[in-house]
């Protein structure tokens, strides 16, 4: 007729706590192995199209660099090389600041899981002040 009465009493409570707790646990876990997967690939594409990205500019200041050298070849050659090497110092040094300053990333990796976790917490403690003594 009817399924088995749930099992009441200390020892039944216990084990629906630590399946809960497994339960939480496992999908806290599944949470935090998306995430390292995501901030792989995610990586991953970055440095491929950083990668690509560098080799193109390399390609082209070289270029640039002998196109400007030689339209000054006359006169001002010394001072054209001189010059670009200044510029490309200055902006040498202010792309590794920036680059710097975006690798301190505040917010940090799993930052969905640390607001899962704190989010559970949170609903635990608003649990146990609302229950009956």
């Amino acid at each position: 007729m009817s399924g088995p009465a749930p099992a009441s009493g200390l020892f039944a409570s216990l084990r629906r706590l630590l399946a809960t707790t497994l339960e939480i646990a496992q999908v806290r876990l599944g949470l935090l192995g998306t995430e390292i997967e995501l901030e792989k690939r995610r990586l991953f594409d970055g440095l491929l199209w950083a990668t690509v990205a560098l080799l193109l500019l390399g390609i082209g200041l070289v270029l640039s660099c002998g196109f400007i050298i030689l339209l000054f070849w006359d006169g001002y050659r010394l001072t054209a090389t001189g010059v670009m090497t200044l510029l490309f110092l200055v902006g040498g040094v202010l792309l590794m600041r920036e680059a710097r300053r975006r690798l301190r990333n505040p917010a940090g990796m799993f930052s969905t899981s640390v607001t899962e976790l704190e989010r559970d917490r949170a609903e635990l403690q608003d649990s146990e002040q609302h229950e009956p003594p």
